[in-house]
């Protein structure tokens, strides 16, 4: 039985914590931390579970009945949570984005390596039965190459989101919509094409005046073999329509899942090619499915890790990866100028204290409460559909 903390009791703990609870026979939650301990009491009673509450997370981490710990804070405190918990010897699995910067992140991989623990970084979207056949049709090069591919983080979020203290902040939430929203669909378009040679963007705050950080942000990406990508990241889009396109030299494949395709007429122009349109689908709908999907899913590869029945799917190394390409696009935005990969360790964004130094302040922060009344939150289009 692998025995679980969770550290930080917010609404994205509610989330692990039913992940957790799909595997009653492998792992329980022990033990909960929050700042304040009556939300991890509530979150404990609304759930069923007999667990430890502590106010501080140190008392979590050095508990012997403990062996994985969840973190679910906000990013400005996730490296020292994590690093604290491998240190005492536990595994862990942490929540998007990884850290706050990549000198964390090359400080939590450090902890991990020398003792000898998992490090896993949330990335659930890539546990969606749809993404996982289409990062396998392109691997199998049926399509073709990929020439252009389209991610679109459309979500909206009301003013009063940025008035939690912690939100809206450079400082604490470490970016906005494209750190804590796009991430997600950032890397999913890396996990498919890998890391592009180099990032033009920009960004604006369009309609969050509580908010230093950004609302609105678009980067194209540029791939050593010519491919383009584009990449819009929002707060302000109703309606949530999430979807990652791939335009390849045979067809148009995306998620959600659909499949388009067209032939050459004499003069040039389209017509369509249902032959290929059938293949593409034929090859979809037989590729086997996943038995969990969206966080269950990898929390079950998790489990199965340190089970030592399979290996880490989204370890360390991939969560740095991600926000490497989260870094250039905040680079590129704030100044402007095209920002080639990889970042360097003299790069003014490999270190949380000269990117903060790089970063435009949109608005200033002028509301702030500790918490909200509801810890409901909703999850946009469900990208597994």
């Amino acid at each position: 039985m692998i025995r679980i903390a969770i550290i930080g009791s917010g609404a994205i703990a509610e989330v692990h914590i039913q992940a957790f609870k799909a595997f009653q026979d492998r792992c329980e939650v022990r033990a909960l931390a929050d700042l304040y301990p009556e939300k991890a009491e509530k979150l404990a009673r609304n759930h069923g579970i007999s667990a430890v509450v502590c106010k501080d997370f140190r008392e979590v981490v050095s508990r012997d009945d403990i062996d994985l710990v969840s973190v679910c804070l906000p990013p400005s405190v996730h490296a020292e949570a994590v690093i604290a918990a491998l240190e005492a010897g536990k595994h862990v699995v942490v929540e998007k984005p990884m850290a706050s910067s990549l000198e964390e992140c090359d400080a939590m991989i450090q902890a991990a390596e020398k003792n000898g623990r998992i490090l896993a970084s949330i990335a659930q979207n890539r546990y969606k039965i749809p993404m996982m056949k289409v990062k396998k049709i392109l691997e199998s090069g049926t399509a073709g190459k990929v020439l252009h591919a389209t991610a679109n983080s459309s979500w909206w979020r009301g003013q009063s989101y940025y008035d939690l203290w912690w939100r809206g902040t450079w400082n604490a939430e470490a970016g906005g919509c494209t750190m804590n929203h796009a991430v997600h669909h950032i890397d999913l378009l890396r996990w498919a094409l890998g890391m592009p040679e180099e990032v033009t963007a920009v960004f604006t705050n369009a309609n969050h005046d509580n908010s230093e950080t950004e609302d609105l942000s678009i980067a194209i990406l540029h791939y050593p073999n010519g491919a383009l990508a584009q990449i819009t990241s929002s707060i302000v889009d109703h309606g949530e329509e999430q979807e990652l396109v791939f335009q390849t030299e045979r067809a148009r494949i995306s998620v959600p899942w659909r499949v388009r395709a067209c032939q050459s007429l004499e003069n040039g122009f389209p017509k369509e090619d249902s032959d290929t349109e059938r293949e593409l689908q034929g090859l979809y709908d037989s590729l086997p499915a996943i038995p969990y999907e969206g966080h269950p899913g990898q929390i079950d590869n998790v489990l199965q890790a340190i089970e030592g029945k399979a290996l880490l799917l989204v370890d360390g190394k991939e969560g740095r990866a991600t926000l490497e390409l989260i870094m250039g696009i905040y680079k590129a935005s704030a100044t402007r100028i095209p920002v080639k990969f990889p970042l360097q360790k003299d790069d003014p964004v490999y270190r949380k204290e000269t990117m903060l130094s790089l970063m435009p302040r949109f608005h200033k922060k002028t509301r702030n409460i500790e918490n909200f009344k509801t810890s409901t939150i909703t999850l946009g289009r469900d990208m597994g559909r």
